[in-house]
């Protein structure tokens, strides 16, 4: 029960931080921090576990590893967007396209918000994908292959609750005549490309998704023949330092509950408790997402807790797995606390709540469609 407690104590430590602005990665680093301190994690007991991965787990695995390739991934990342804003690559605002055919506000800023995230469960640059494929240690199209009903529920659901209700028909004279349609393809192309390249890169020949990222940013520089002298000013895109505290705090996180000991006296209580897996699986992802509004750290801080319900000996349920990806996504969906969200609210000038309200019914199909993956491959 005292390791449970030290948990939420840390993860208060953390909500507190983000709603005095503290940026996140430090406040990640600093619940940490607490966690260590709580659970009497000293450097000695850390240094024994990194040990401990280097001696019994692959390379892949350990912690180490882990931290510097999602950190390469996280950091690429912004340089493939800063790679495409000097070549010209741009899309229209969603805000000024629903002002010019009379949307209203919350409708526009719930539709910008929702269909951005369905793509997150099946995304290979999305480094909470890299970091459950290590955990479970399955091939990254198993994994997406499963939470691929995710994304096609949120897209499915944000269609009908979105944009068949509530978008008004569009005039004549609101249709742009300017730009043909191959032309509107072709740049789609040359945005999407490079994603693709990575993505087909992981999963297909199970290539570490920060060098296809590399890989993709030196071709797309190539092939709009970008004068060599602009190619350090673009990759001076990765200096990020908040968003490697933020994975290095996960991270240690994750550590310091392995080197505590805290995860089996966890586990052990909800089973005392006799609470239903299903219940586990998707209400403790949820309430730390909603409450950290982050994806990744949340991955890091509630896997190795689930991992008893999802795997069982030499066999690892999937479907599971998917339920708990599926209570992350449902607590991110409607989380004051997620940065997108603000800002979402803050650049279309509505209520916070009101984009809450109208991606409640999606976010609800999503997380039905865990439930019944689970249900069916129980």
């Amino acid at each position: 029960m005292y390791a449970l407690g030290a948990i939420v104590v840390s993860l208060l430590v953390l909500v507190v931080l983000l709603r005095l602005r503290i940026r996140i990665g430090l406040a990640m680093t600093i619940s940490a921090v607490a966690l260590a301190v709580l659970l009497g994690v000293t450097p000695g007991r850390m240094w024994a576990r990194l040990v401990q991965e280097w001696h019994e787990q692959p390379l892949a695995e350990t912690t180490p590893y882990i931290f510097v390739s999602l950190t390469a991934l996280l950091l690429l990342v912004n340089v493939v967007g800063e790679a495409m804003g000097q070549i010209g690559l741009s899309a229209p605002m969603v805000r000024e396209a629903g002002d010019k055919i009379g949307v209203e506000r919350s409708r526009t800023a719930a539709i910008n918000f929702f269909f951005r995230h369905q793509w997150e469960p099946v995304w290979p640059l999305f480094p909470a994908v890299p970091l459950i494929v290590v955990m479970l240690r399955l091939p990254a199209a198993q994994v997406v292959g499963y939470h691929a009903a995710l994304s096609i529920a949120g897209v499915l659901a944000g269609m009908f609750f979105l944009l068949l209700f509530g978008i008004p028909p569009r005039k004549a004279e609101d249709i742009e005549t300017h730009g043909s349609v191959g032309s509107h393809a072709k740049d789609f192309f040359h945005a999407l490309w490079p994603i693709l390249f990575t993505a087909v890169l992981y999963v297909g020949l199970n290539v570490p998704p920060a060098v296809g990222v590399f890989l993709a940013i030196i071709g797309l520089l190539m092939l709009h023949r970008v004068d060599v002298h602009r190619w350090g000013g673009i990759f001076k895109a990765a200096r990020e330092p908040d968003m490697v505290l933020l994975l290095f705090g996960a991270l240690w996180f994750k550590l310091n509950l392995e080197a505590s000991g805290a995860i089996g006296s966890v586990v052990g209580f909800f089973q005392q408790m006799h609470m239903p897996p299903l219940l586990v699986l998707f209400l403790l992802p949820f309430l730390v997402s909603f409450s950290t509004g982050v994806t990744t750290p949340t991955v890091a801080i509630t896997y190795p807790f689930l991992m008893p319900f999802i795997r069982t000996g030499d066999t690892i349920s999937l479907g599971m797995e998917t339920l708990a990806f599926a209570g992350i996504v449902f607590g991110l969906a409607v989380s004051p606390i997620h940065l997108c969200l603000a800002l979402s609210a803050s650049y279309f000038d509505t209520p916070l709540l009101r984009i809450v309200l109208r991606v409640l019914p999606p976010a609800l199909c999503v997380a039905a469609a865990g439930l019944a993956v689970a249900l069916l491959s129980a």
